[in-house]
């Protein structure tokens, strides 16, 4: 045997807190020595921190970066031990994404990253230059202040690896794992050769151990992807993988979900948590050696071995089995594989936002979350999150967790008593988590009494109150000034009345709403002020279903059995009635109205909350007109023109497979075919892209959400993503009525036989 103890961590870094950076990684690094270990890795760009962005592109991010890298050098900590630690640097004026090995003092290799993530989320081409000088190193001449420090001058810096006395360890960075090739195409002997990923390559010459540091954000059933890949990769190849990962929010959008790993020869042997509110967190194993090279005994993997480029080894004077060598007699360390852990979709809406939402509220140092209870789905979904969140701190407290107790002190008003722990979910939630009923003469009894009883439930400290003298006052301002009294549309009135008059409701909630976030801590005794939640699902963010600059309020909902309107919205009628664009976070801004559901009723069970069956049941209605003389009320989706599971549908079709109009209607022929006929189709797919484009501006105004999600398996209804416009690039002015498409779309339409009406078709609801 010859046995190497090994760690990974993640950690929740924070971009530009280069002293609390500095205080994790090295924690991190004294947890892995107590252990026993002789290698550590870290997330990427770790010093940092990953989301900088344009940061990236200052003077001073690399030079703090190499100060901070100076203290590690110097520290206790990092002695006896090889670190790979993340940070950016530049080498001949070009900024660069690199990992740095160090050992005793010593820088032992840089290695810049080859491949960058550049869409979605990503935009690494915009900050770093990619190394494409692959198996070649250069001499980089090191800064002053670290030549003082290690008496070096020059480091070698490019895709080399680095050899002890007894092992080989190669670096491979994020992106790297999940590129088709590491290489591009080189001719060789007259043809085309392909390579593999680097961890082929560096396999292939002996690399035994293989690092990864990774700043990978949550997304549904993302990580599955990436245990696939390392278990994929190291059964191929053979070889212990080291996964670091980012955890937390580090300033931006994203939810990094940690769940660091260690793999060998394909299995997975521990795992760290995907949600978690600590700060660091370490895992270790003591592997066999022999193993990785008993593994790479067959007969294909030797042939191309002997074929491998070499890779420029960069030497350490250590061993990593700490000097004890091969291992005779000794019982063997018996490292099992682990049965990995996956979350449920259902259960990554829970636990993904609620600690995005935990850090944003610590990190911003404020006093709690203002939250607009409407009684409706929406809502109810955002204050289960904060429930969540509240149930996280909980057990992080009975835990002992220092930093999440020390947290809560703070934002509670409790720091100077030392016995406080935030133990009780709904005792916390009532300090911290404050909501808000703004009704008018249009609310229903249902909605007010619905969110009474949530806020009752998680224990939040509820506002109940009437909007009715605001809204008469601005309405009497423009009959002053006018001399015109608008009405609504079931008193009369044409459709721009009925519209302004709804948009009034809903922007007063946001001015009234904002006062009481700055003053209900003030109104009950403390200091601080709320952050304000929105919650507005992605589905209506597309449609444009939002009124700009208005309050978040979230889905109204009616009470089952009330009777809604027949009146089917006129085709390319503009409607702007809902949330959201004014709001501190939305935690579901990234997520569709069939998820909600799905989480709203796993949460009924799962948090023991009865109250949330009621909001399943009720209908979606924005509750801004009053009830007409046939007692019809207000529908989201009749207004909308379209059910929320075919805006799933839309949103799939438009985003994730890249459809315009014509596409789209070919693609849902096919889907949709057997229940509509290809005259509705074309209707539904030309009346979506007409609400989308004249809404489309709203999307430069949407709050930003605390996560993209992206649906990948059949569980939850579709593939979602955010659409607002810095993830989404389209424009928002657009010829509205796609003259040239929607004709096209027509005549096909009218050429296309009507399965619908076919024997045995299928009739069901379009989903």
């Amino acid at each position: 045997m010859h046995l190497v103890t090994v760690a990974t961590c993640q950690l929740h870094q924070w971009s530009l807190d280069f002293t609390g950076n500095c205080e994790r990684i090295l924690k991190s690094i004294a947890i892995a020595k107590s252990r026993g270990a002789t290698l550590r890795v870290g997330p990427e760009l770790e010093i940092p921190g990953y989301g900088c962005l344009d940061h990236f592109l200052e003077g001073d991010t690399i030079l703090h970066s190499w100060e901070v890298l100076v203290q590690i050098l110097q520290s206790e900590e990092a002695r006896g031990i090889v670190c790979d630690i993340g940070m950016p640097l530049t080498h001949k004026n070009n900024h660069y994404n690199c990992r740095v090995i160090i050992h005793n003092g010593k820088i032992v290799l840089i290695r810049p990253k080859m491949w960058m993530a550049n869409d979605g989320n990503y935009r690494e081409l915009r900050h770093f230059t990619p190394w494409d000088k692959h198996r070649q190193t250069e001499q980089h001449s090191l800064p002053g202040m670290v030549r003082r420090v290690t008496g070096q001058t020059h480091v070698p810096f490019g895709d080399a690896v680095v050899a002890t006395e007894d092992t080989v360890i190669g670096v491979e960075l994020c992106e790297e794992l999940f590129t088709p090739a590491s290489v591009l195409p080189v001719v060789a002997g007259g043809q085309w050769a392909d390579r593999g990923r680097p961890h082929i390559d560096m396999g292939l010459d002996g690399v035994e151990i293989f690092t990864n540091s990774s700043a990978s954000h949550h997304e549904l059933r993302k990580l599955n992807r990436r245990v696939d890949l390392i278990r994929e990769a190291t059964q191929k190849i053979g070889g212990i993988y080291l996964y670091s990962n980012q955890q937390g929010c580090d300033g931006d959008r994203l939810y990094y979900d940690g769940a660091c790993m260690i793999a060998l020869n394909g299995r997975i042997l521990a795992q760290g948590s995907q949600f978690s509110l600590s700060d660091v967190e370490v895992v270790t194993v003591t592997v066999d050696l022999e193993a990785v090279r008993a593994h790479r005994t067959g007969s294909s993997r030797r042939m191309q071995s002997a074929q491998a480029e070499p890779y420029t080894r960069v030497w350490i004077d250590t061993r990593l089995d700490g000097g004890q060598g091969i291992r005779v007699g000794e019982e063997e360390t018996k490292v099992k594989e682990v049965e990995f852990r996956y979350h449920t979709p259902e259960e990554e809406i829970a636990l993904g936002p609620a600690c995005w939402l935990w850090d944003y509220l610590r990190r911003s140092r404020t006093q709690g979350y203002f939250l607009p209870l409407s009684g409706g789905i929406d809502s109810c979904a955002t204050a289960t999150i904060v429930h969540s969140m509240c149930r996280l701190v909980a057990q992080a407290a009975e835990a002992g967790e220092e930093q999440v107790i020390a947290d809560a002190r703070r934002m509670t008003g409790e720091l100077e008593n030392s016995t406080y722990l935030p133990t009780d979910p709904r005792e916390f939630a009532n300090r911290i988590f404050h909501t808000c009923y703004m009704g008018t003469e249009n609310s229903s009894p249902e909605t007010r009494k619905r969110a009474k009883d949530l806020a009752e439930a998680i224990g939040g400290y509820h506002v109940d109150l009437n909007m009715d003298t605001a809204v008469s006052a601005v309405k009497g301002i423009f009959s002053f000034v006018t001399g015109k009294s608008p009405q609504f549309k079931v008193h009369g009135g044409s459709n721009a009345e009925n519209l302004a008059l709804q948009n009034i409701q809903a922007r007063l909630r946001m001015v009234v709403g904002y006062m009481f976030a700055q003053l209900l801590p003030w109104a009950r005794g403390k200091v601080g002020g709320l952050l304000v939640l929105g919650s507005a699902n992605v589905d209506e963010s597309l449609r444009g279903y939002l009124t700009k600059y208005e309050w978040v309020d979230g889905s109204r909902t009616l009470a089952p059995g009330r009777a809604l309107s027949c009146d089917i919205v006129p085709l390319y009628k503009p409607l702007n009635l809902r949330s959201c664009s004014s709001a501190d976070v939305n935690p579901i801004g990234g997520i569709s109205k069939t998820d909600l559901k799905r989480f709203i009723a796993w949460a009924e069970t799962e948090f023991d909350m009865p109250i949330l069956r009621s909001f399943l049941d009720a209908i979606p209605s924005a509750e801004l007109i009053p009830i007409g003389a046939d007692n019809a009320v207000q529908s989201d989706e009749v207004e909308m023109g379209m059910t929320y599971d075919e805006l799933s549908v839309f949103g799939r079709l438009r985003k994730v497979e890249k459809c315009g109009p014509y596409s789209m209607f070919g693609k849902l022929v096919q889907e949709w075919g057997s229940m509509l006929s290809p005259m509705e189709i074309a209707e539904k797919v030309k009346h979506f892209f007409f609400t989308y484009a004249i809404n489309r501006h709203k999307m430069t105004t949407l709050t930003p959400p605390s996560i993209w999600y992206v649906e990948q398996c059949s569980q939850l209804s579709a593939l979602t993503r955010l659409h607002d416009n810095r993830f989404d690039l389209r424009p928002f002015l657009y010829p509205s009525r796609f003259a040239h498409q929607f004709a096209k779309i027509d005549s096909l339409a009218k050429e296309l036989p009507n399965r619908a009406t076919q024997p045995g078709a299928d009739k069901a609801k379009v989903d």
